[in-house]
């Protein structure tokens, strides 16, 4: 099947000739590592691939991720999408199942809702035990995602974390393991039921949960973790030793769907492996486990000698009882058969060869990547040295990134403020993308002196807020952000703050109380700058601009600035008191940009647009007309730029303003009227109270039924508003009672 993309959109400005140049590039380099397949496999010897990469430069706002679906779409061949943290990765895969609502688009990122490692501290003498909490509904995520690669699909978009690069299985194990079931086959019932169970699948009697089964007579319903809609249940009906039937159920009915010819059924769990590997890697585990007792005796450590044989022994009995243990990912080196030192499989290894990576925010996700094996090596290496672990444990890692640079060999870097790694090992080249679909210019950036920067400041936020506008203010660190957060509200001016110490739930409820008007300022450090999408946001804000570092070098800059380039009077204003070389740069490639826009703008007789999202969640378009000419628009870029070089500017003082309030709007009280008109409220109690709380009842449990579907479907956003709306229902309850 081949992709379809679904969008009432078409390509404009300058996005067409990038998904002409990414599609050329990728299209061609994967003719190159077909050659070098087929030549390989005439020579009978392995194939030698080149890497292949290109990068697309795309400022905030210009539709990287349409530019990225169309070229998608035209190569039709397997996708990797790469994120740097789980929202962006949430956000990817709402917009790509949008995009092709009618292909696998696929969730892979950690499936744990809380995860503290397992480490030891020598110089305390501490051991922290590994505690994790799993999420189960991404762990089906997971799994549907490598069912679907393994199923032979083309048309897949695996949208992940970083956790691609951590180990997850033998995909070739866990292939051999599945079971096939056709009509008209011959096989025992019991047969089959014990198939099941080495699966990890658990009989019940009662309802069908994902990865059981139910057993009734010559009939066999079976709940899988994958399938078209995040999980399937089937019925097995036997005549004699016959597979008579197989059908689609309806879990909650019963109901018989579809009948089909045949299911292929996948282990429950991506860490399987047949009988007979586990049989042997025990015999390895344990050839290890003498070996490394004699290594701590000859270094006369009784205690670490004892302490590894009584872990590994214990492990042992487990595997040999239950078939795992706690922690046997750190046996996986036995189980799939590799050597020491070698890579484990991961998620990349269940693509096909001629599938396409592309690394969103590189600039971020490739650092990132690079980083993940180091940590994990430094960690583990005292597990192993104060003998808490096998030295097999250290080759369950993340991928090396040599090895990634490996796997992956068709890259599409995607930023809008690319790295040095991405710019010179992209053989492609840089595509570059300036025109935003909205013709929406760059935002201008200001450099004022600190001096009395925060009544100017207050100042400039008071003014955006009178226009309806909403700001954004970057600190330096936690600290100030929290300390400026508490400054706007002792002068009445609604705000949050967000930094890292806030959970990733509250994170999105933050963002969405700007969009819905509750607040008006959000004071963060670094999380709004990648991906953040706030159209509403005119003014961004950056504190201590002039300081040295990462937070505030030329790509933090424009990745800030950017926050505002979706507004038509976006504004960017730095507080600092020298011009540092970050500052010229950030400043030389706004202008450069801007010039561009502007030209593009004037040539082709369009207007700037701003997007705003309505509440059914169109968008909204408002224009503003231009005056001038392009030549005075890029004097007036010349004359801006000298302005904010000179370090003579003039202080401002604060216009004294009233203090703001924040007025509440009442919620329509129509859902909670009673049958008989009355409306819910305490004075209506005696009238009606039995109709009424039903009434309530009923919004609570469809309220409760949204919130979950909506957490199910990644929508954290909607599952927030929804969960709102369940304890305000739940308070008017406990009045009305």
């Amino acid at each position: 099947m081949n992709f379809e993309l679904a969008s009432e959109y078409q390509p404009t400005g300058d996005q067409p000739e990038a998904i002409e140049r990414l599609f050329e590039y990728v299209y061609n380099a994967a003719k190159e590592d077909e050659d070098a397949r087929i030549t390989a496999r005439d020579n009978n010897t392995l194939p030698t691939y080149k890497r292949h990469g290109i990068t697309l430069l795309g400022v905030t706002g210009s539709g990287k991720t349409f530019t990225i679906a169309n070229t998608i779409a035209r190569l039709n061949r397997p996708t990797l999408v790469i994120s740097h943290n789980k929202t962006l990765a949430a956000q990817l895969y709402g917009e790509f199942k949008n995009f092709f609502p009618n292909n696998a688009v696929e969730y892979f990122v950690s499936y744990y809702d809380y995860f503290q490692p397992e480490a030891y501290i020598p110089s305390t003498d501490t051991y922290i035990e590994k505690d994790l909490a799993i999420n189960e509904d991404i762990e089906r995520m997971r799994l549907k995602a490598v069912t679907t690669l393994l199923s032979g699909r083309k048309d897949i978009i695996v949208v992940s974390s970083v956790s691609c690069i951590y180990g997850c299985g033998n995909p070739y194990d866990f292939r051999e393991m599945a079971l096939e079931i056709n009509v008209g086959e011959h096989i025992l019932r019991k047969d089959l039921l014990q198939r099941l169970v080495e699966l990890l699948y658990t009989r019940v009697e009662g309802k069908l949960e994902p990865s059981t089964f139910r057993v009734n007579g010559e009939v066999i319903d079976i709940m899988t973790s994958y399938g078209e809609y995040g999980m399937q249940c089937f019925r097995i009906s036997f005549f004699d030793k016959e597979v008579e039937s197989i059908h689609i159920l309806d879990p909650d009915t019963g109901l018989r769907r579809d009948s089909i010819p045949s299911i292929k059924i996948y282990p429950s769990n991506l860490f399987m492996t047949t009988r007979e590997k586990v049989v042997d890697a025990m015999t390895y585990i344990r050839e290890d486990l003498d070996k490394q007792i004699a290594h701590f005796d000859t270094q006369m450590r009784d205690i670490e000698a004892q302490r590894i044989k009584q872990r590994v022994e214990y492990d042992l009995e487990m595997i040999n009882e239950l078939g795992y243990c706690s922690g046997i990912e750190n046996y996986s080196r036995y189980f799939d058969g590799r050597q020491p030192g070698t890579r484990p499989f991961c998620l990349l290894d269940y693509f096909p060869d001629d599938f396409v990576v592309v690394v969103d925010e590189s600039h971020v996700t490739v650092p990132q990547i690079r980083g993940m094996s180091g940590g994990d090596k430094a960690r583990k290496q005292n597990l192993v040295e104060y003998g808490f672990r096998l030295p097999a444990a250290l080759d369950n890692r993340p991928l090396h990134f040599s090895e990634f640079e490996e796997l992956a060999r068709n890259i599409i870097y995607v930023s809008a403020t690319p790295a040095e790694y991405e710019t010179e090992l992209s053989m492609g080249g840089t595509v570059t993308q300036l025109i935003r679909p909205t013709h929406i210019i760059d935002p201008a950036l200001e450099l004022h002196v600190e001096s009395n920067q925060i009544d100017d400041m207050v100042d400039r936020v008071n003014g955006a807020i009178k226009r309806g506008e909403k700001v954004i203010i970057t600190t330096i660190s936690k600290s100030n952000a929290e300390e400026m957060s508490r400054y706007l509200d002792r002068i009445g001016i609604s705000n949050r703050y967000i930094h890292s110490d806030v959970e990733t739930l509250n994170r999105i409820e933050i963002l969405e109380d700007l969009r819905e008007g509750r607040i008006d300022v959000i004071v963060g450090v670094n999380l709004l700058r990648e991906g953040i999408d706030l159209p509403e946001v005119a003014l961004v804000v950056i504190f201590d601009a002039d300081k040295q570092g990462f937070l505030r070098n030329v790509r933090s800059i424009t990745q800030i600035a950017g926050r505002g380039a979706r507004h038509k009077n976006g504004k960017v204003v730095l507080y600092g008191n020298y011009v540092t070389d970050a500052i010229k740069d950030a400043i030389k490639e706004n202008n450069a940009r801007r010039t561009a826009q502007i030209n593009y703008n004037y040539e082709h007789g369009v207007l700037p647009r701003s997007a705003k999202k309505s509440g059914n969640g169109q968008s909204t378009l408002l224009t503003e007309r231009t005056s001038g000419s392009r030549e005075e628009a890029n004097k007036s870029i010349t004359a801006f730029n000298d302005n904010i070089m000179s370090r003579g500017m003039a202080e401002r003082k604060m216009r004294p303003e009233e203090p703001k309030t924040t007025t509440i709007v009442a919620e329509d009280m129509a859902p909670y009227t009673a049958t008989n008109g009355t409306t819910a409220n305490t004075s209506t109690r005696e009238n009606t109270p039995t109709v009424l709380e039903e009434n309530i009842e009923r919004l609570i449990a469809e309220a409760r039924t949204a919130m979950e579907e909506a957490a199910k479907n990644l929508n954290f956003t909607d599952a927030i508003k929804h969960r709102d709306r369940m304890y305000e229902l739940q308070k008017l309850l406990e009045q009305q009672r």
